[in-house]
């Protein structure tokens, strides 16, 4: 059982990884996985337990309250949610999703795997999502897309390279290319991803400059 189960309709203050506040009402709970309406946003929240620094319940002023939808966007009430199953129900759907920085990622999740995911955005195009370092993700309301778009051109483009079942895998099929990782916030995770060994890569930037990664600290990578 969750240990949130008694916050259940209270409101709360949660504390994520990086010290991001989110305040809200507590919609449900499961062993790894909290459900959040975070009413200024007007938007549920799905946030991975392993991220949450800090949990308390606090008092709203009056200009905080949002009464929550009835219907929560993306659970099945016939279970106990997990962040897997939240994930297999938000496939197909168009999401916010959280991973690091001050940016969100916007589009939609098409493949799930042992522990990292493969998302469609109209920016970046396929990107590859380690689970780990996903601090949340916030369905689209049902008639709502990215940017405005039409859904014809939100349609994500089959990619050639096969997938594989674990993120470091599937690292060692994408050898050889151009990637981007974590979305380029520094020019050294761009480059050429040159080898994976021992939970690790070599990426070779611009510079020419051998760089090593762990890839337990990456969190996304796309191929430009």
């Amino acid at each position: 059982m969750s240990p949130f189960v008694d916050l259940i309709g209270k409101n709360i203050e949660i504390e994520l990884s990086g010290g991001n506040i989110y305040r809200g009402i507590l919609i449900d709970s499961g062993l790894d996985i909290l459900v959040l309406y975070a009413g200024k946003i007007r938007s549920f929240l799905y946030l991975p337990l392993i991220h949450i620094q800090k949990l308390r319940e606090v008092q709203f002023e009056e200009d905080e309250f949002y009464e929550p939808p009835v219907e929560k966007p993306l659970e099945n009430d016939s279970h106990a949610i997990s962040f897997r199953n939240i994930l297999t129900n938000a496939k197909g759907r168009f999401l916010e999703v959280y991973v690091t920085g001050n940016q969100t990622i916007h589009g939609y999740l098409t493949s799930i795997m042992n522990d990292y995911f493969v998302f469609y955005s109209p920016i970046y195009k396929t990107l590859f999502i380690s689970m780990e370092h996903v601090k949340w993700l916030a369905p689209y309301p049902e008639d709502a897309t990215p940017y405005s778009l039409s859904t014809e051109k939100l349609s994500a483009h089959p990619i050639s390279i096969p997938l594989a079942r674990s993120f470091t895998e599937q690292c060692q099929k994408i050898t050889g290319q151009l990637i981007v990782i974590d979305g380029g916030d520094k020019s050294e995770k761009i480059g050429l991803l040159q080898k994976v060994q021992n939970n690790m890569i070599v990426l070779i930037t611009a510079e020419r400059e051998p760089i090593h990664r762990n890839i337990t600290h990456i969190k996304t990578i796309h191929l430009p």
